[in-house]
């Protein structure tokens, strides 16, 4: 008896706990549909802390393609700490029924919520698969769900025990009142019953954000477009991509964290292989950059000028720059002699030659004037559809919808 309150006691502490760490991931999500950018919850203790940094794990995570799903048809998709929040709830009701019951429960029920129990720990442990092999980074909330669900499930065997002891006790009638060894196992259809509104219960939080959600067509063709599409030098750099279908154009940083995960977020969505890329190199470091009064990200200016020296390996130095970005930035800080050191062990003397060249570094230049004649903003990456500029909001959460409503044809 002393054990199925304490299992229900656990249930009840866990469910709690994931529905808090649930709630504030799907708050963080909820405030960007306003296109703005906010602050993120990035803590072990619920509530505490905010941060807006790019190295913020728990920004890498919202902003990570795996965070929601149906991102084709719904403005930044649903996410899915929605159905977390769904689940804990069902759960934190189901730990209240066992508790309040005293131990009148149907026997039935411990043997649903020892099998029931366990789902969030599972969509918890595929979770942290890809947060260690994808995203390779922990985000502190989503770690307070893993850990929520795994208490969850240890209470859930725990009532799997506790049915196996109770299952096949038969007691004489207490005169003073039912007991748990006596009470009845429960009808059958109970458990088709609580399955049913644990599936209700995952899924309605999703239905209701659906259906409040804005209608953001509007706003997708509203951020301009390139004045001057045309750079006369012919000074542009052609990306390779294997099914080009759409003309689109970028302007990138090598060491901007931002530009990183963009790349990333269109490699993960599937999109970039069928893009037509026209890069322009827009390094945020004064060393080339006459915007400029100070280095954003000193060292771009060289990785920038590799990538125009690349050849073939363009899109492969471009690459090796954004795997690397972490240590290269730390080198550009301190010794950006050493990052020409790098470029050349790992492409060779002649790319960096190239570099350092001064018909390089006068096409760089090429870039920098491109992007002021179209007035682009001091901040990468950008990201223009054929001519039409997509606004930064649209390059993270609302990527995908963006295509979706302006380029389908670059998601089959």
């Amino acid at each position: 008896m002393r054990n199925a309150r304490f299992l229900a006691g656990l249930a009840l502490a866990a469910s709690l706990l994931g529905l808090l760490f649930a709630a504030y991931s799907t708050y963080d999500y909820a405030q960007h549909l306003d296109r703005q950018i906010h602050t993120i919850h990035c803590s072990f203790i619920p509530g505490a802390s905010g941060d807006t940094t790019a190295e913020n794990p728990c920004k890498v995570a919202l902003f990570s393609s795996y965070s929601a799903i149906f991102r084709a048809s719904y403005w930044g998709g649903v996410p899915i700490s929605l159905f977390a929040v769904g689940a804990f709830s069902f759960f934190l009701g189901f730990s209240v029924y066992l508790l309040m019951s005293n131990l009148r429960a149907p026997k039935r029920a411990y043997l649903f919520f020892g099998i029931a129990g366990v789902t969030p720990l599972m969509a918890s442990l595929i979770m942290f698969f890809i947060s260690l092999t994808r995203l390779h980074a922990f985000c502190k909330v989503c770690v307070g769900i893993y850990f929520s669900s795994a208490l969850l499930a240890a209470s859930a065997v725990m009532a799997l025990l506790h049915y196996r002891r109770i299952a096949h006790v038969h007691l004489p009638p207490d005169p003073h009142g039912p007991t748990q060894v006596d009470s009845a196992a429960g009808n059958p259809l109970l458990l088709v019953g609580w399955l049913a509104a644990l599936g209700l219960a995952a899924i309605l939080p999703a239905l209701v954000y659906v259906a409040a959600l804005p209608d953001y067509r509007p706003y997708l063709s509203s951020c301009g477009k390139l004045e001057v599409p045309q750079e006369q030098h012919n000074a542009l750099l052609k990306l390779p991509t294997a099914h080009p279908v759409k003309a689109v154009t970028f302007f990138e940083d090598p060491l901007c964290p931002t530009c990183r995960a963009f790349h990333e977020r269109l490699i993960d969505e599937g999109v970039l292989e069928n893009l037509d890329v026209t890069l322009v190199m827009f390094p945020l470091d004064s060393e080339c950059n006459w915007m400029l009064d100070r280095s954003l990200h000193p060292g771009a200016c060289m990785l920038s000028k590799a990538v125009l020296c690349g050849g073939n390996q363009a899109r492969a130095i471009l690459e090796w720059s954004y795997s690397e970005q972490d240590s290269l930035r730390e080198l550009g800080k301190g010794n950006p002699a050493a990052i020409e050191k790098k470029i050349r062990e790992r492409f060779g003397s002649d790319v960096m030659q190239c570099a350092q060249d001064k018909k390089t570094a006068a096409r760089l230049n090429q870039h920098l004037h491109y992007a002021s004649n179209n007035h682009i903003p001091v901040s990468t990456p950008q990201m223009f559809l054929g001519d039409k500029r997509i606004c930064d909001e649209d390059t993270d959460l609302g990527l995908k919808y963006t295509l979706s409503q302006l380029s389908p044809e670059v998601l089959r």
